[in-house]
C-alpha cells in the first residue's frame, strides 16, 4: 500500500484514532494510531507534526498511575514521528524533554530513576535521543542557555543514573548515548546539527557546570565491573573524553571573552554559571588528571581490543584538543598511548601509531612555527615529557612488577617500550644522562631477576648418550631447554617484551656506552650479574638490527635507527665474551654432592704430588720427566661443599646465559664471528661436557646457533673445521690438569660430535691419556675415563662392526640339519657316540682334527708360507682399541664402583670393536678373564648387571672360545642365584619390580638363552641352565621375568629342541600318546594327565611354538 502523501486526505485518516486516543488513553489506542502514522510519508507527518503528538502527550500529561505498557506504546510512537521529522519549536523541543524525563523519574524522589520495567526505559531512552536528534537549526543550542541549567541538569543527571546504576547493559549503553547526543557529541551515522565556534563555546561554557559530575559518574562506570560488558565502557570513554573535550579545548579557552555578569533574572541559577578562568582550568586540569590516571590504569590492560582502541582515541582525541590545559595529563595520555604500541590487536596497534605520528608532527610544527620561547613557555617540549614519563616509568618498575597481576605488568612494559620507540634515535640522547641511564638499568636488573631455588636444576645431570642423540638435529636440544623462572612474573609474553626493550636499547643506544656499563653492574656485584649478561645479549643482538621490529618509528616518523657498525658490534663483543670466559665467571662450581668423581678429581688436583702427562716417549720416563705442580685452582676449594642450592642454582643459570649470549654473538655477527671462535670455541665445548643437564644443553645449542651462524652445516663440520687450534689446545691443558680440569671434557665432545676424520688427529693426545693412566691409575683414571667412554663409542659409530657373524655362521648349519630327511636308527647311534665323547670313552680313537684347536690367524697368508711370520700392521683404530682395553682390565678392580661400570662399559665397545679382529680379540679375551670373572662372581649387583652384558657381547663374538670358562665358572653361579631368587620373586609384590634383585634376575634371564645359543653348551649345561629357569615360568612371576624366562626357552630350543621337548612335556603335557603298533611300548611322560598348574600356559605356548615352528623332533606326536 502506497503512503499517504496527501495533507488532507492525511489528516481526515488520522483525526478519527486521535481524537479516540484523546477520550480513552489506552495501548490499543496508541498502537492504532502508531498503525496509521506508518501509513503518512515524512513530508506530510511534518506537517501533522503538532496534531499527532498532541495526543500522545497528552497521555502523559493525564494525572495519576498509568501503566508500564501505555507509556511504552506511546515513547514508541513519538520515537517514530521524531525520527520521521524535525523539531521546529522550542517549546515542543523543551516540553517534550521535560515530559520524558519526567517518564524516567521517581515520583517521589524526582533525582532518581523510577523503577520501571526495562522494556519502557529503552523505550523512552530511544524517544530521548530521537528527540535530540530530531532538534532544527538554532533551536537545539537554546539548550545550553544560562536559564536551562537547571533543566539540562535534572536530564544530565538521570541519564548518569541511569547509565551507573542499571543492571541491563542495553539501558546503560543507550543512557550514555543518550548523554553523548545531548552534548551535541554524537557519532551516529545521522546527520548532526554542526555548531559553529562561538555556538561551540557557548555549549562549552554551560557543560562546564556539569563536568565534574559527569566526569566522575562516567569514570566510575568505566572503572566499574567487568561483567558489564565491553560495550557500555566503550560508550562511557566516548562521553567521558568528548565531554573534556569540549569543555577543556585549547581553541575555547584562547578565544574567550571577557567575563559578563550574569543577568539579575536568573535568580539563585547565577550560582550555577561557570567561568573558565585560567585559575579554573588548573584546578579541574589537576582533579581530571586523577581521574585519568584511574580510568587509564584500568583500561589500557583491558581485555577486549575496543576498549583498548577507545582509550587510544580518547588520548589522541585530548592531546588534539585540549594539550595546553591539560597539562598535566599530557604525561598520562602519553603514556595510554604508548602503551598500545606494540598492542597484540593489529588495528590498536596501527591505530595508536597514527596517533603517535600525529602527535609528533603537532609537536614539531609548534615547535617551528611562532615565537619558539613562547611555544616553550606554554607547552613542555615533547621530547621532555617522554623522557620524564620514561624516567618516572622506570623508578616505579619495579614497585609495578612486584604488585600487579600480569596483565596489568604486560601494559606497563608495553609502555616502556613505546617510549623507546617513539624516542628513536634520541634514545642515546637520553641514556646520556647519567640519571636515565642508571634508572632504567637499575630497574631492567630488578625486574629480571631469576628465582633460583628450584632444587631440580642442581639434580638434573647429563648423560653421554643424551648428549651424542641431540647432535642428530638442531631442534632435539630445543625440546629439553628449561623455562627461566623469574621472581616477579611468569608470563612468557613479559619476558618476551623485556627482551625487546633491550634489543631497543641496543638498537638506538650507544653500543659502547651500554655495554660498559652493563659491564660495570656485571662486575659491580653478584645479586646484577645473570640480570646484566641478558641485557647484554639483547643489546647485542639488538645492536646488529636484524630482531628489532621494523615498523618502529622515532620522532622523526622514520624507521632511521643508529645500528652499530660490524667493527663497533665486534670490539663490543670481543669486551663481553672476554669477561664472560674469564677464570672467576666461567669455571663456577655447579655440583653440590661430593661423589667419587668429585673425590677423585681433588685428589687430582689438590695434593702436590700431582703428575702431569708428559709428551715424552713411555720407554723414556723416569722421575726427571715428572712434574710436581701445585693445586692453583682456586674455584675447587674445600668451601665448595659448603655452597648453598641457592648459589649452585645462581651459578648454573648464569652459565647457561652467558653460553646464550656466545650464540646471541654469532648471531649478530654472522660469518665475521669465525675469527672469534680461536677464544670461543674451547669454553663453549667445556660446558658441553658438563654433567649438569642444563649447562651442556646450553652448551649444545649454542654450538648449534654457532654453526649456523658461521655457515656450518653440523657441528661435526664446526669441529672438524677448527680441530686444529682446539686439539692444540687440549694438548696444551692436559699437561697442566691442575688449571685446566676441564681439557677431557673438550676432547670428549669432540669425539662425541665429529667423525673419523678426526682421528688421525687425536692420536698423539689419546696417548698422551693413556700414559697418564699408566703413570698415576689412582689420581687420573676417574678424570680420563669419560673420554676413554667417549673415544670407544666413537670408534664404535665410526668403523661398525658385525657382532652378529658367529650368530649368522651358524644358522645355516643348523637349518641344513633341520632340512635332513631323518632316520631314527642312525640317529640313536650318533646320539650314542656323542655321549660316548662326552664322557671321555674312546676318545683317543676319534680322529685328531675333531678336537678343539684355535682359529687360525688371519695373519697367515698361502703367499707367504716360505718367508717369515711378520704380523701385519694394525689399523689405527683397532690399535687404539687393544690399547684402551689393556687400561681396562687394570682398572676393573678400582675400589670406585662408578669407575668400574664406566669401565665395563669402555670394555663392551672394546670387544665390539675389536670382533672383526679375532685373532686380536680372543687374546684380550683371554686377559680380561680373571677381572671380568670377579665383577660377575663377587661385586655390587650394579657391576654384575654391566658384567652380565659384557659376558653376553664377549659370548656373541668369541663364540665357543669362552664355553668351558663360562660352563665351569659362571653358570653354576648364575643358575644358583637364580634359583635361590625365584621363590623370593614369585611371592613378592608390585614394589619387588624396582629392586636391583629383580633387575639382575631380568638381564640374566633376557641374555642367559642367547648366551647358551652363542657358546653352543653341552647338554649338561643346558640341563642345569632349564633346572634354574623352570621356575619363571609359573605365572605367580612378575610378568616380565616370564617373558625373558620364555625368551631363554627358545633359544634353549633352537640348540637342542629334542631334549626342550621332554623337559617341557614332563612338565606338563598337553595329550597322550598312541603307540601306531601293539609290540610297542607306550610312552609314558611324567606331566600327562596332570591337571592344569601354575606352569600350564606357558609350557603350552612353548610347545605350540616349537610344533609350529616345523623344527624335527624324535618323540613325534602320533594319533
Amino acid at each position: 500500500m502506497a503512503q499517504i502523501s496527501d495533507p488532507k486526505i492525511a489528516f481526515a485518516y488520522l483525526r478519527p484514532a486521535c481524537v479516540l486516543l484523546t477520550r480513552e488513553p489506552s495501548a490499543t489506542n496508541v498502537e492504532t494510531l502508531s498503525g496509521q502514522l506508518k501509513d503518512v510519508n515524512d513530508a506530510t507527518l511534518q506537517q501533522l507534526q503538532e496534531y499527532v503528538l498532541f495526543p500522545l502527550r497528552f497521555v502523559l500529561k493525564v494525572p495519576g498511575p498509568k501503566k508500564d505498557k501505555l507509556v511504552q506504546a506511546v515513547a514508541e510512537a513519538i520515537s517514530h514521528v521524531l525520527e520521521n521529522t524535525c523539531v521546529q519549536s522550542w517549546e515542543t523541543l523543551h516540553d517534550l524533554l521535560s515530559e520524558l524525563c519526567l517518564c524516567l523519574c521517581s515520583p517521589t524522589d524526582p533525582g532518581k530513576p523510577a523503577d520501571l520495567s526495562e522494556e519502557l526505559k529503552l523505550a523512552v531512552l530511544r524517544c530521548l535521543d530521537a528527540l535530540i536528534h530530531a532538534a532544527y537549526g538554532d533551536i537545539v543550542f537554546r539548550l545550553f542557555e544560562p536559564i536551562m541549567l537547571p533543566g539540562l541538569g535534572a536530564a544530565i543527571s538521570l541519564l548518569l543514573a541511569l547509565g551507573e546504576k542499571e543492571k541491563s547493559r542495553d539501558i546503560q549503553a543507550a543512557a550514555l548515548k543518550c548523554l553523548q547526543a545531548l552534548t551535541l557529541q554524537c557519532d551516529c551515522t545521522q546527520e548532526h546539527v554542526v555548531p559553529s565556534s562561538e555556538e561551540r563555546r557557548a555549549i562549552g561554557s554551560t557543560m562546564a557546570s556539569f563536568l565534574p559530575g559527569i566526569t566522575l559518574a562516567v569514570a566510575r562506570i568505566i572503572t566499574g565491573d567487568l561483567r558489564q560488558g565491553h560495550a557500555v565502557t566503550v560508550r562511557a570513554i566516548k562521553v567521558w573524553s568528548r565531554a573534556v573535550g569540549l569543555v577543556m579545548e585549547d581553541a575555547q579557552l584562547q578565544a574567550s571573552e571577557p567575563w559578563k555578569t550574569p543577568s539579575p533574572d536568573l535568580g539563585r541559577i547565577a550560582q550555577l554559571v561557570i567561568h573558565r578562568t585560567q585559575d579554573w582550568v588548573k584546578s579541574t586540569a589537576g582533579k581530571l588528571s586523577v581521574l585519568l590516571k584511574k580510568i587509564v590504569s584500568c583500561t589500557s590492560a583491558h581485555q577486549h581490543w575496543r576498549v583498548r582502541l577507545e582509550m587510544v582515541e580518547l588520548a589522541d582525541h585530548l592531546l588534539a584538543r585540549c594539550s595546553k590545559s591539560l597539562g598535566e595529563c599530557v604525561g598520562l595520555l602519553l603514556e595510554a598511548l604508548v602503551g598500545a604500541v606494540n598492542d597484540e590487536e593489529p588495528r590498536v596497534k596501527e591505530r595508536c601509531e597514527v596517533a603517535l605520528r600525529e602527535v609528533s608532527w603537532r609537536n614539531q610544527s609548534h615547535s617551528s612555527s611562532g615565537d619558539i620561547t613562547s611555544e616553550r613557555s606554554s607547552t613542555q617540549n615533547f621530547t621532555d615529557v617522554l623522557s620524564e614519563n620514561l624516567h618516572s616509568l622506570a623508578t616505579s618498575l619495579p614497585r609495578l612488577m612486584r604488585t600487579s597481576d600480569d596483565q596489568k605488568k604486560l601494559f606497563v612494559l608495553n609502555g616502556f617500550l613505546g617510549y623507546l620507540k617513539l624516542l628513536g634515535p634520541l634514545v642515546s640522547v637520553v641514556l646520556n644522562s647519567a640519571a636515565h641511564l642508571e634508572r632504567i638499568s637499575k630497574a631492567l636488573m630488578q625486574v629480571l631477576e631469576l628465582d633460583v631455588m628450584d632444587v631440580c636444576i642442581v639434580e638434573e645431570r647429563s648423560y653421554r648418550s643424551t648428549i651424542e642423540t641431540s647432535s642428530a638435529s638442531p631442534d632435539s636440544y630445543t625440546a629439553h631447554t628449561q623455562r627461566k623462572h623469574f621472581l616477579y612474573f611468569t608470563d612468557e609474553k613479559i619476558l618476551a617484551v623485556l627482551m625487546e626493550i633491550c634489543r631497543t636499547l641496543g638498537y638506538y643506544g650507544n653500543i659502547y656506552l651500554l655495554t660498559d656499563h652493563f659491564l660495570d653492574l656485571y662486575r659491580q656485584s653478584s645479586a646484577y650479574r645473570k640480570q646484566a649478561a641478558m641485557v647484554l645479549n639483547e643489546v647485542v643482538r639488538g645492536a646488529a638490527g636484524n630482531v628489532v621490529a621494523s615498523e618502529s618509528h622515532g620522532l622523526e616518523g622514520e624507521g632511521c635507527g643508529r645500528s652499530a657498525t660490524k667493527e663497533d658490534l665486534k670490539a663490543a663483543v670481543v669486551s663481553v665474551m672476554e669477561e664472560y670466559t674469564s677464570l672467576n665467571n666461567w669455571h663456577l662450581i655447579t655440583v653440590s654432592e661430593e661423589t667419587d668423581r668429585d673425590r677423585q678429581d681433588q685428589q687430582l688436583l689438590s695434593p702436590p704430588r700431582l703428575l702431569s702427562i708428559s709428551s715424552c716417549d713411555v720407554s723414556t720416563v723416569n722421575e726427571n720427566s715428572l712434574q710436581v705442580i701445585s693445586s692453583s685452582f682456586g674455584s675447587l676449594s674445600p668451601s665448595s661443599s659448603t655452597s648453598t642450592i641457592h648459589q649452585l642454582n645462581s651459578n648454573i643459570w648464569q652459565l647457561c646465559i652467558q653460553l646464550e649470549g656466545i650464540a646471541c654473538f654469532s648471531q649478530a655477527l654472522g660469518r665475521d664471528f669465525r675469527p672469534l671462535l680461536m677464544t670461543s670455541l674451547y669454553p663453549v665445548l667445556e660446558k658441553a661436557g658438563e654433567e649438569t643437564l642444563l649447562v651442556s644443553q646450553a652448551a649444545l645449542g649454542s654450538m648449534w646457533d654457532i654453526s649456523k651462524a658461521c655457515g656450518y652445516l653440523s657441528l661435526k663440520e664446526l669441529i672438524n673445521d677448527n680441530s686444529d687450534y682446539l686439539l692444540n689446545d687440549i694438548s696444551i691443558n692436559l699437561q697442566r690438569l691442575s688449571e685446566h680440569p676441564q681439557a677431557p671434557r673438550v676432547l670428549t665432545v669432540m669425539l662425541t660430535h665429529s667423525d673419523c676424520s678426526l682421528l688421525p688427529l687425536v692420536g698423539d693426545i689419546v696417548q698422551d691419556v693413556l700414559m697418564a693412566l699408566d703413570l698415576s691409575y689412582d689420581h687420573t683414571a676417574a678424570l680420563f675415563c669419560s673420554v676413554l667412554h667417549a673415544l670407544m663409542k666413537a670408534l664404535a659409530r665410526w668403523f661398525p662392526s658385525s657382532c652378529n657373524r658367529t650368530r649368522e655362521s651358524a644358522g645355516p648349519k643348523q637349518t641344513s640339519t633341520d632340512q635332513e630327511v631323518l632316520n631314527i636308527r642312525e640317529f640313536l647311534l650318533d646320539y650314542r657316540k656323542q655321549k660316548e665323547l662326552a664322557e671321555g670313552i674312546g676318545i683317543e680313537d676319534d680322529n685328531t682334527e675333531d678336537l678343539e684347536v684355535p682359529p687360525p690367524t688371519e695373519c697367515e697368508d698361502v703367499e707367504d708360507i716360505g718367508g717369515p711370520d711378520v704380523k701385519a700392521e694394525l689399523p689405527s683404530h683397532l690399535s687404539i682399541t687393544k690399547d684402551v682395553m689393556e687400561r681396562c682390565i687394570h682398572l676393573l678392580s678400582n675400589p670406585s664402583l662408578r669407575l668400574r661400570l664406566r669401565v665395563l662399559d669402555v670394555l663392551e665397545l672394546c670387544v665390539c670393536i675389536l670382533s672383526e679382529k679375532e685373532n686380536e680379540l680372543l687374546p684380550m679375551a683371554h686377559r680380561c678373564w680373571p677381572a671380568l670373572l670377579q665383577r660377575l662372581t663377587a661385586d655390587d649387583p650394579l657391576a654384575v648387571l654391566r658384567a652380565f652384558r659384557v659376558l653376553c657381547t664377549l659370548g656373541e663374538t668369541c663364540g665357543d672360545f669362552l664355553r668351558r670358562r663360562v660352563s665351569k665358572e659362571v653358570l653354576p653361579k648364575l643358575s644358583a642365584s637364580l634359583a635361590r631368587q625365584a621363590p623370593i620373586s614369585a611371592k613378592a609384590g608390585p614394589v619387588y619390580t624396582h629392586t636391583v634383585a629383580y633387575k639382575l634376575q631380568l638381564a640374566v634371564l633376557q641374555g642367559l638363552g642367547s648366551l647358551c645359543q652363542w657358546l653352543d653348551l653341552g647338554e649338561a649345561d643346558l640341563d642345569a641352565v632349564c633346572e634354574a629357569c623352570l621356575p619363571y615360568l609359573s605365572c605367580r612371576q612378575p610378568i616380565r621375568l616370564q617373558e625373558a624366562c620364555l625368551s631363554v626357552f627358545r633359544h634353549l630350543i633352537q640348540v637342542d629342541p629334542d631334549a626342550l621337548w621332554f623337559t617341557l612335556n614332563e612338565l606338563h603335557c598337553p595329550s597322550s600318546y598312541i603307540p601306531p603298533h601293539p609290540d610297542l611300548q607306550p610312552v609314558r611322560l611324567n606331566g600327562m594327565g596332570r591337571p592344569r598348574d601354575e606352569y600350564s600356559d606357558n609350557v603350552l605356548k612353548l610347545l605350540r611354538e616349537e610344533s609350529g615352528s616345523g623344527v624335527a623332533t624324535v618323540n613325534q606326536p602320533v594319533s
